[in-house]
């Protein structure tokens, strides 16, 4: 069974953008008079201070007054947020206070063709459209009639995102009539850039009216669009000059490349399928200077066509070719050679890719983020040894992925970890299942300022490396447990040689987001003492069958702002536990409980009653919290939206209420 939950005033962050996206809201009943007691500040002084907090922060202070609401709404004006707006009559009053605050950034979501929609649509224009600069339609289904009506009341778009609006390219008729595209291009003249990804009715005719309407485009996404490629002649093929109203060509895509060449900066065609020889004649358009390019799952590409794109467009600064399966190591030594300025390296599932190749990487001084993950044959010792010969300082990398190289091993991440040097914030080891604490504790040591850390299926972890203690000798303690004496050593005992003896978890102060789901030889006795991070925001300790109730409640205490928490198939959890933990965790809102037998209904009355941010609850096999259950707390929280998965028959039948 899954809930989800939209509170009024939730936020997430968004992925892989920049934006952070904040739900429509309204002022909270406790905030509608000023009778509250508040300290009392300028209304700038206050915006600024809370300017610096995190969202989720802003949310708690934008609760203490009316104006302390109000500079927590500057303060989100001010910074990259965008607003989600679902499509209803409960949100025009919404619509109508964010147009008034000269809300810029929204998305709307469950668009369609209903009359709610379209009035929805034409209370965006109106309200907001005069200062609205970015659009996101992403998923929605509007009439041809409702989106131009919405695009000609936002005069000031810089960045419109129609992925998936696959409606509104159906017919291939969207903006024939010169006038309305006339009419259109004027709304449209400072657009950006336009995400056109996923549509599948996209075709030659369609793409260069509405392209047409946006003359100064920066930024382009087609991806996963269904692009043709001609044959050539020695297959006897005619290629029509004429654009196509039926299918979205290369040819055209590459007509567009060229006559916009001066201006087009970032360039998504993943998923397109495209060819190697497609993509030598993209890069040597005359005046092409790209800096960012995504060619993810473009599996046919070959490693002669990336060194050459590389020759071609040496000022890229971002190049993803995850999944780009026939790539080898020269490949690499292209990007290297080629590629001086690159900031963002994306090789994730590159299988061909080895140690050899991963020499290169030297010659990248301006690396900051770099993924390998899913590269089997890439056991890190080369990878150190490049890193570390950049004249004897490394680049500075903040993201590092290696998740899921099944040939990483201690010895080479001892290597490479000192090297990484103190910029790195996001380490992904997810799935390395050959290492152990020795490596836990280098992390402790060296890269104190992580705030990403995934551990996830490194199952050789255990308690003793958590705690910074030395390895517990092998001799078994006569009528004790080895968890006994570990919990013995972690308490505090006087003999010296039980102390620590190396970094805990615990170094790792800035921590915001730990992954350790499946290190199944953790328990309550490393767990309880360690997960104490005050700013710790995302934790999962899903697949932990020691975790218990004591365990449950000592990580809520020690972690109490937490937003996303996945505690699934963790089957020593009870209500008990929940009923002392759920209150620590005011802030939840994503919350997975799959699989945890003992829980029943009381966990549900807990969950609804401390956590009231709570935006999805996953309780799925759960044998202990019935349907009717669910049911009741649906009719609790009216705005829950209610998934239940259960097997009828031998088939899993989704019922949403």
């Amino acid at each position: 069974m899954k809930l989800r939950i939209r509170d009024e005033l939730e936020a997430n962050a968004l992925v892989p953008s920049d934006l952070q996206c904040y739900q429509l809201e309204k002022v909270p009943k406790a905030l509608r008079s000023n009778s509250a007691p508040c300290p009392v500040f300028f209304p700038q002084m206050l915006t600024y201070i809370l300017s610096f907090l995190p969202l989720s922060d802003q949310k708690e202070a934008s609760l203490v007054s009316r104006a302390w609401y109000r500079a927590a709404q500057n303060a989100l004006r001010e910074t990259n947020v965008r607003y989600k707006i679902p499509v209803s009559s409960a949100s025009l009053p919404g619509i109508k206070s964010l147009g008034l605050r000269g809300i810029s950034c929204i998305g709307l979501t469950n668009l369609d063709g209903s009359p709610a929609s379209h009035q929805v649509l034409q209370s965006v224009a109106y309200h907001l459209g005069p200062h609205l600069q970015s659009l996101c339609l992403g998923g929605g289904s509007p009439t041809e009639a409702s989106f131009v009506a919405l695009i000609l009341g936002c005069p000031a778009l810089r960045s419109l995102d129609l992925s998936g609006c696959n409606s509104l390219f159906v017919s291939g008729m969207l903006l024939a009539q010169p006038e309305t595209a006339q009419r259109v291009q004027q709304a449209l003249s400072g657009l950006r850039e336009l995400n056109l990804a996923g549509l599948q009715n996209l075709a030659d005719l369609s793409f260069n009216r509405l392209s047409s309407c946006a003359p100064y485009l920066e930024r382009l996404s087609l991806a996963y669009c269904h692009l043709t490629f001609e044959l050539g002649p020695a297959q006897g093929s005619r290629v029509p000059q004429e654009s196509s109203p039926s299918q979205f060509s290369f040819r055209n895509l590459l007509r567009f490349v060229k006559e916009r060449a001066s201006r087009l900066h970032a360039l998504d065609l993943s998923g397109t399928g495209l060819l190697p020889e497609a993509l030598q004649a993209l890069g040597q358009v005359a005046g092409l200077q790209l800096q960012e390019l995504s060619l993810h799952s473009c599996r046919d590409l070959s490693t002669e066509a990336v060194a050459a794109l590389c020759h071609q467009q040496p000022g890229l600064t971002f190049l993803d070719l995850s999944g780009c399966s026939e790539l080898t190591d020269g490949a690499l030594l292209a990007v290297s050679r080629g590629l001086q300025h690159l900031q963002h390296l994306n090789l994730r599932k590159l299988q061909r890719l080895t140690d050899a190749g991963c020499t290169a990487l030297g010659g990248l001084w301006e690396l900051q983020s770099l993924d390998m993950a899913e590269c089997c044959l890439v056991s890190g010792r080369e990878l150190a040894l490049a890193l570390g010969s950049v004249h004897g300082t490394p680049p500075p990398l903040t993201s590092l992925s290696l998740a899921y190289c099944s040939s990483l091993k201690d010895a080479s991440v001892f290597s490479l970890i000192p090297v990484l040097g103190p910029s790195l914030r996001v380490l992904d080891l997810s799935s390395c299942v050959a290492l152990t604490n020795r490596t836990l504790q280098a992390i402790c040591t060296y890269l104190t300022q992580l705030s990403v850390l995934r551990l996830a299926w490194c199952k050789e972890l255990q308690d003793w490396g958590l705690l910074g203690l030395g390895e517990p000798s092998e001799e078994p303690v006569q009528g004790s447990q080895p968890h006994q004496k570990l919990e013995h050593q972690a308490s505090g005992p006087k003999d010296p040689s039980s102390q620590p003896q190396g970094p805990s978890l615990l170094m790792l102060q800035a921590l915001q987001e730990l992954d350790l789901t499946a290190c199944s030889k953790l328990t309550d006795t490393s767990l309880a003492k360690v997960l104490q991070f005050p700013q710790l925001r995302q934790l999962s300790l899903s697949l932990l069958p020691a975790l218990t109730n004591k365990g449950l409640v000592a990580v809520a205490k020690g972690c109490p702002s937490l937003e996303r928490l996945a505690l699934s198939h963790c089957s020593l959890l009870s209500d008990e536990g929940w009923a002392q933990a759920a209150r620590c965790w005011p802030r939840l809102q994503y919350l997975n409980l799959l699989s945890c037998s003992q829980l029943t209904e009381q966990t549900l009355d807990t969950i609804g009653q401390a956590c009231k941010q709570i935006q999805m609850l996953d309780v799925a096999m759960c044998s202990g919290i019935s349907m009717a259950a669910v049911r009741r707390f649906q009719a609790q929280l009216p705005q829950v939206t209610c998934i239940q998965s259960r097997f009828v028959g031998g088939a899993d039948l989704t019922l949403t209420l």
